[in-house]
């Protein structure tokens, strides 16, 4: 009788910390807002989903090439511009690679045979039109919440453009994450298949920004750390993560390692054109996000975002100092420095004529690197990246690039060039290594 009671308690205790682990690893993304939800029927305030108010009469493909926009579709699905939306892009993972998918209106290789339904299906629910499951690289978790309507609208402007013959190629996964069928039980646990619900404790703004940051431009697929089992901890929601070999800072709104020290007029010019002065410039994939979806968002859907970020709790992370550092001297001979002198005779050869000694550029605010969050980040990832990979911009003042120079400086020499600037111009230096350098390069794509 005793050994029943007792497997019993036990039994009980099992279930109570399965559930508490199951609602803590699929806590909603908005769930840290309180408050009650509705339908978007039950709803009496401002529709938060669909297109601005100046975009509300327009046809249904305008209305769809907006809404792309927002959800960032551009971005995984095209690699070459004059073959937009026909897939092909690799998205490098810890066990092989994923290529995105053609999704121009092509019979063959593209979506050209989706109905409605297949469509809705794919984009909200990760299954496609053949009933296999799509991997969560594509933000289908965050997707779920978008309306039919949006999504049928996004598809009407995908099917108004020309169609790109041009084959899927093959996934490189590994056993087991090659088996797409376990994704059934993946999307069961940590993909809720639900739309977005308006929050009557919050402003009509609050709840646009909330639908633009969830539901279309997936901010957390970046910005939030993943549990596990590779889905998003939204108990950690925002507090930054490492994606793509680009760390996506944190956004909360905490006043030391978030955004909570930026004002209105610093975050709304850094949505809209990747540069807030004496903050940072944008590179890598929030580049990218900047350059091809957010800088074509309404004035109004921008201020959206801001108030929706602004009420985002704050969590500290360990990524950066509570004090940003300011301006070097003028003098290469004063401040800060390594004792590596390699990284000081790259940026002498390679970044001083851009950059300055002083880390104020005489070029372009867009290439001030003083006082921004990447050369303050204690892991220098993003200045490696950047030193690897180059960067372009396309910005409302003409395209502003920085040349690669992954394959003109090696491991050791980025590494040490990357401790040279977080010494020179952060607070705390970094330490990267040259292995380090070479996990960042396999991460890239």
């Amino acid at each position: 009788m005793r050994t029943r009671v007792t497997l019993g308690v036990i039994l009980v205790v099992l279930v109570v910390a399965g559930v508490f682990v199951w609602q803590l690893f699929t806590r909603g993304p908005m769930a840290f807002a309180g408050g009650s939800t509705v339908t978007l029927a039950d709803y009496h305030a401002a529709d938060p989903t669909g297109v601005p108010a100046d975009l509300k009469n327009a046809d249904l493909v305008k209305r769809g090439e907006y809404l792309a926009r927002a959800a960032d579709c551009f971005a995984c699905h095209t690699v070459s511009r004059d073959r937009l939306f026909a897939g092909g892009l690799p998205i490098l993972l810890p066990f092989g690679t994923l290529y995105s998918t053609n999704i121009t209106p092509d019979k063959d290789t593209g979506i050209g045979n989706y109905s409605d339904q297949d469509f809705l299906n794919a984009v909200q629910r990760g299954i496609r039109r053949d009933g296999a499951r799509l991997y969560p690289a594509m933000p289908y978790p965050s997707y779920t919440l978008m309306t039919d309507a949006d999504v049928l609208a996004i598809k009407a402007y995908l099917f108004s453009l020309p169609p790109v013959r041009a084959a899927n190629i093959p996934n490189t996964l590994s056993f087991p994450f090659n088996q797409r069928w376990s994704m059934i039980f993946w999307s069961a646990v940590f993909a809720k298949d639900s739309r977005f619900t308006p929050n009557t404790a919050q402003s009509a703004e609050w709840n646009r920004g909330a639908y633009l940051a969830e539901a279309l431009a997936h901010c957390g697929e970046c910005h939030t750390p993943r549990n596990p089992a590779f889905a998003l901890d939204n108990v950690d929601k925002f507090s930054g993560a490492l994606t793509a070999g680009w760390y996506a800072f944190n956004i909360t709104s905490d006043k030391g390692s978030g955004i909570g020290a930026w004002s209105d007029d610093e975050l709304r010019a850094y949505l809209s054109t990747g540069h807030a002065s004496s903050r940072g410039t944008a590179a890598g994939p929030m580049g990218e996000a900047v350059d091809r979806s957010f800088s074509f968002l309404a004035e109004a859907d921008i201020g959206a975002l801001v108030t929706y970020l602004r009420s985002v709790p704050p969590i500290a992370s360990a990524d950066l100092p509570a004090r940003l550092a300011p301006p070097a001297p003028a003098s290469p001979k004063e401040g800060n420095a390594t004792a590596d002198a390699a990284g000081k005779r790259v940026f002498e050869g390679a970044c001083v004529s851009c950059h300055d000694w002083t880390g104020v550029s005489r070029i372009s605010p867009f290439a001030t690197i003083a006082g921004t969050r990447g050369v303050n980040d204690r892991t220098a990832t993003n200045v490696a990246q950047i030193v690897i990979s180059g960067t372009r911009r396309d910005t409302p003042a003409g395209a502003i690039s920085m040349p690669a120079f992954g394959d003109a400086y090696s491991d050791t020499e980025i590494a040490a060039v990357a401790n040279y600037v977080t010494a020179r111009f952060g607070t705390d230096p970094s330490r990267l290594t040259d292995n380090d350098v070479a996990k960042l390069r396999s991460e890239t794509n």
